[in-house]
């Protein structure tokens, strides 16, 4: 699948003329992971927060070219042992967000498996920006039984996919279900090519964020 000549110029555009733009006056970017209470620790998963996330002058000029972005949420449980702390399971989770030319605004769509969840649409990116950052309780539970736990949230934002573009875009208006999971068709060389090259430029090809919890016991009680 081949870019479109105006997709490319203005892919150019951002990308060379953003270069030595200034730090961007949003907030830092941040992750964090909190725990439910003492009582709750045993029956719900903890909370995740990712805000700040659409923040620095390439993205949001991207963005607002029509360039989407993903947002890969990863949720693992750890157990504390003697010597070694052992994964015992994890969560994961993604969040595109992409403007609708068209009308004008920003969507934010939430992808648990292969279900997609909207989360809405926005004229201004701050408030789909806020949106990202809402509160969300990962789906996964220590076991009712004597342990040692943590968890650890990480954040994977790639500022243009990997993922071929236009699967991307198709995938979002409901053609293709497999864009979003990592999982493609060849495509076009050329066009992936130029798509990485551009996100080399960009900074790199993502960036990642770590936040993990204190460690908590479970014990039967506590069911």
């Amino acid at each position: 699948m081949h870019l479109s000549l105006r997709r490319l110029f203005t892919l150019a555009l951002v990308l060379f003329g953003t270069m030595a733009g200034g730090a961007d006056a949003q907030g830092r970017p941040a992750l964090s992971i909190t725990l439910p209470s003492t009582e709750q620790v045993a029956r719900s998963g903890p909370v995740v927060v990712a805000s700040h996330m659409l923040g620095g002058g390439k993205l949001r000029e991207l963005l607002a070219s029509g360039f989407p972005a993903r947002l890969h949420f990863t949720v693992e449980l750890w157990s504390v042992g003697g010597w070694t702390n052992d994964l015992e399971r994890l969560i994961e989770w993604d969040v595109v967000v992409r403007r609708l030319a068209v009308e004008e605004t920003y969507e934010v769509v939430q992808v648990i498996g292969d279900r997609p969840f909207s989360l809405g649409k926005f004229a201004q990116l701050t408030d789909a920006e806020a949106a990202v950052a809402r509160p969300t309780r990962a789906p996964i539970v220590a076991a009712p039984e004597a342990g040692r736990f943590y968890y650890q949230a990480t954040l994977t934002v790639e500022t243009l996919s990997l993922s071929d573009l236009d699967e991307v875009e198709r995938w979002l208006r409901g053609e293709l279900r497999p864009a979003v999971r990592g999982q493609r068709n060849p495509g076009s060389v050329l066009g992936r090519g130029l798509k990485t090259l551009a996100t080399r430029l960009l900074g790199g090809e993502k960036r990642e964020y770590v936040a993990r919890t204190s460690v908590f016991r479970t014990s039967p009680a506590t069911k």
